[in-house]
This record gives structure tokens, C-alpha cells and sequence, in this order.
């Protein structure tokens, strides 16, 4: 887990709910002139935000990639306790509006292959992609779907590994695991992919639009980009006890269950800080996206959601 040193080195402090105001990254072994120097060399950088605090886009994904690493091994539980086991059915609804394994848009201009090739970013642990391959054999009789799991955090990787090995997908060629980052993938070519899923990931994205662009790179024409976020809650009552539970409750939990407060404060910060349901839905149109309906379906009044995006068939 992470020290209280190193929360401290990053400015960030989880017993208040904004951050540390003086500078956005502190150094207790320099200065105080060199942190002003380097404040004035990081002027012109673009910043975004880590939580509550403004950080130079060039920290975050480190500072993100800590977070991660704390968690890693009680990622999956911690979501248990913070959202009393919701999150499982929200997952298998998820996996279900997807239907993998079964005919895709793709299909009328790609039947090269059999089975869907998903690309799950962000999806370390293995929790979205193994759902995926049982549905697609146990629901549509598919064996040939495969997964790809890409996710930036070594950590989290290896935490999905040693779980595949109590699947069946363990070992063979239905399921990989992949270190890149979402926002540059270089090695995944274009119009190459099925089903592209991102749950609970693209929130801690630097750069969201960036990865968006990225998702429709690679995926077919016809092809769909799914996501399911923490997003914003409709109803003001509700919403005020959601925003209590969470700043007061789950940094608690975290602090019980995982021994680590701050990496939960901030994880509870960047569900605050992320677009409202209609804003991510112009970004992912943006991207080029056809939105089909309405373009997103709530979830538990709103506290996630599921975005969905076409590729359009004219890219082909």
C-alpha cells in the first residue's frame, strides 16, 4: 500500500477533500526555492486534475499508476463493500446489453473470422473480460471469442493473471493480457477490433478524448464502444446521501478492509470530478461515434451508467 510519505510527497492529504493548496506536487527533500523554480518551470505545462487537485497532465499517470498498485489485490473486494455487492449485478447487466458471441454489425463487412475480438482496457483483474468469454460459451455456444485485457498498471495485471488461472480460459489463445495505454496503442492495428469495454477505468484516464479517438482507431467498422462509469445522480435527495456515504464511508472502509485511506479518498474524488452523462456523450460522438437512442442508461438512479458508441459502417 502506499505510505503516508509518499500521500505526502504527492501533495495529497485524505482527511480533507480537497488537496494540499500550496503546490500541486510536494517535495520534503528540496527546498522551498527549488519547489518555487520548478512551479515556474511547469508553468506552461497543460494541467489537469488527480482528485480535488490540479496536477501537471506529465505526474498523472504515475500518481494514478500508485493508486492502482496499492489496490490492486483488494480492488474487487473493496467494490464489494463500497457498493454492498451492487456493482456484480451491474457488471453482469452490463456484459449481458452486449451479448458476446453473437452476430455483430461487424460482421456485414468483415467474415474473415469466428468469434468477436474484444479489446477490454482498463481490465486488469479480469472481472469484465472473464464474464465475457463465459457468456459468449455458456449463453451463444461461441468458443472462439477472445479477449485481449490491456491495462496500464502492471499491478493490476498481474492480479488478473494469477485469477485466470482458475478459469478455463487460462492458457489458451481465447484470452491475453496486454501493458499499454489507452490513449496510444500502437500495437493494436486499425479496424481490428469487435466489442471495445472500459469499466470503471476512463475516469482516471489523462487525456479521455485522446483514448476515445484511440478506441474508434481500432475498432471495425460496425464495431462498438462500450463504457460503464460512476456518473452523476438524478435525484438531489438521493444524491446527498450518495456524496455522504461516499466521502465519509468508503475512505473509511478503505482504511479497514485495505489499510489504505488516501488511494479510496482519491477514487471517490475522480468519480466527483468526471463528466455528467450527457457531457461524456458528446465526447464520445465527438470521437465519431453514431449514438443508437438515448445514448446512455443510468444505473441505480445514476450513481454508474452505461455509454455505448457505433463505429459507423461508412468507415469501412
Amino acid at each position: 500500500m502506499l505510505s503516508r510519505s509518499v500521500w505526502r510527497n504527492l501533495g495529497y492529504n485524505a482527511r480533507r477533500r480537497t488537496a494540499i493548496p500550496e503546490v500541486p506536487y510536494r517535495c520534503f527533500s528540496c527546498s522551498q526555492r527549488a519547489q518555487v523554480d520548478s512551479n515556474k518551470a511547469n508553468q506552461d505545462e497543460r494541467m489537469t486534475h488527480f482528485g480535488f487537485s490540479n496536477v501537471p497532465e506529465s505526474q498523472k499517470e504515475s500518481m494514478v499508476g500508485a493508486v492502482f498498485s496499492s489496490v490492486a489485490s483488494s480492488y474487487d473486494a473493496m467494490n464489494d463493500f463500497m457498493s454492498l455487492g451492487i456493482h456484480r449485478l451491474w457488471k453482469d447487466h452490463f456484459v449481458r446489453s452486449l451479448n458476446p458471441g453473437s452476430a455483430l454489425p461487424s460482421r456485414n463487412t468483415d467474415t474473415t473470422g469466428k468469434g468477436w475480438n474484444i479489446l477490454d482496457i482498463a481490465g486488469g483483474t479480469g472481472d469484465i473480460a472473464f464474464r465475457m468469454l463465459d457468456h459468449a460459451t455458456n449463453i451463444n455456444h461461441d468458443h472462439d471469442t477472445r479477449v485481449t485485457i490491456a491495462d496500464i498498471n502492471p499491478d493490476m495485471l498481474a492480479e488478473g493473471k494469477k485469477r485466470s488461472i482458475q478459469t478455463p480460459y487460462y492458457n489458451t489463445d481465447r484470452l491475453s493480457f496486454m501493458q499499454g495505454n489507452a490513449q496510444d496503442m500502437p500495437n493494436i492495428p486499425d479496424n481490428s477490433v469487435d466489442l471495445y469495454t472500459v469499466v470503471f477505468g476512463i475516469r482516471n484516464f489523462t487525456d479521455k478524448q485522446a483514448a476515445l479517438h484511440e478506441a474508434f482507431r481500432v475498432l471495425k467498422p460496425g464495431g462498438v464502444f462500450a463504457c460503464m462509469e460512476f456518473s452523476k445522480v438524478e435525484n438531489s435527495v438521493f444524491n446527498a446521501v450518495y456524496k455522504q456515504w461516499s466521502f465519509s464511508a468508503i475512505p473509511m472502509i478503505g482504511q479497514l478492509v485495505a489499510g489504505d485511506r488516501d488511494s479510496y479518498q482519491y477514487l471517490v474524488e475522480s468519480i466527483e470530478q468526471f463528466p455528467s452523462q450527457e457531457e461524456f456523450r458528446g465526447m464520445i460522438q465527438k470521437a465519431g461515434f453514431m449514438i443508437p437512442g438515448r445514448g446512455f442508461e443510468n444505473l441505480t438512479g445514476g450513481i454508474a451508467a452505461i455509454h455505448k458508441g457505433i463505429k459507423p459502417l461508412s468507415q469501412a
